[in-house]
């Protein structure tokens, strides 16, 4: 028996199927800088105002960016929970607005090492995850490191981060042609909507999410969809320095309204049904299956 059988059969013979499962965002970027933690953050307020039960789990591992952002250090991380035997309650820090946070800690690299106790643990919490909350934001790091795109490959719904500086768009291609290529990437079960931050206008936005999507149709199998658009303000920044999110600390600035719509459309959308979420404990399985087979 291979370790993806087994691992199937583990989280078959120990858990229990949820009637529902969360609805899970992965939230990247073809390189750093661009403005997608805080994009993260300020959605998940924003969902949660919306009545949505929230948990960002910070997936840019080694680096700690909503942490800082938010001005909390958690006290526990996912790997506490995978290797000290901490409980799921445990590594979900508050964050504001009633919004939970999750730290990845120092990597993913363990998980092609877990012992059958540790893949029972991990994937009995993660079924615990999708039953507690109704959406998982994970934020991932930048650029196209294999940690970006194993999250990226495994998520069923994908927000891309672009802002008009000509290599964040040259990088948002090369992000997507790299995830064109990798094996365990179906793109029929994944939706990819670019969200153009920093814009002078929501035209620029628009030609933006144009200049992308004409290559990407005529050179990849990759249908990328055209959420909004964010525009520059320096209100971020200065929500930023303060750690205190824009949307919070700035309401009526004109990225945090742009922020708020955007949280809207993304709780009216019906696209992503309950048939075809995967949630954040299948994601994982895909993961580990996806790891180990290399």
């Amino acid at each position: 028996m291979d370790q993806a059988t087994q691992l199937r059969n583990i989280i078959k013979s120990t858990t229990v199927q949820p009637r529902s499962v969360a609805r899970v965002i992965t939230v990247t970027s073809g390189k750093g800088g661009v403005g997608k933690s805080s994009i993260s953050v300020n959605l998940a307020i924003q969902l949660r105002k919306l009545g949505k039960r929230v948990v960002i789990m910070d997936a840019d591992f080694g680096l700690a960016n909503i942490e800082v952002m938010l001005g909390i250090r958690p006290q526990y991380n996912l790997a506490d929970l995978i290797f000290k035997g901490r409980n799921l309650r445990d590594i979900i820090t508050s964050g504001p607005e009633g919004i939970g946070f999750i730290s990845g800690g120092s990597g993913i690299q363990e998980l092609t090492n877990l012992t059958k106790d540790q893949l029972i643990k991990l994937s009995q919490s993660l079924y615990e995850l999708d039953q507690y909350v109704d959406v998982i934001i994970i934020d991932t790091g930048a650029g196209i490191a294999d940690s970006v795109l194993e999250f990226v490959a495994a998520s069923n719904e994908v927000l891309l981060v672009v802002t008009p500086e000509p290599t964040s768009i040259t990088d948002a291609y090369a992000l997507l042609k790299t995830l064109n290529k990798k094996t365990d990437f179906l793109a029929e079960n994944t939706l990819i909507k670019m969200i153009a931050n920093r814009v002078g206008s929501p035209t620029e936005g628009k030609e933006i999410f144009d200049k992308l999507n004409v290559v990407v149709n005529k050179f990849l199998n990759i249908k990328v969809e055209f959420l909004g658009t964010i525009p520059q303000d320096n209100t971020i920044s200065r929500a930023v320095i303060q750690q205190n999110p824009v949307t919070l600390g700035y309401p009526n600035a004109p990225s945090s309204k742009a922020i708020t719509e955007l949280a809207m459309m993304l709780n009216n959308n019906t696209v992503i049904d309950q048939q075809s979420k995967k949630g954040i404990s299948t994601l994982f399985s895909n993961l580990i299956r996806a790891k180990r087979s290399k």
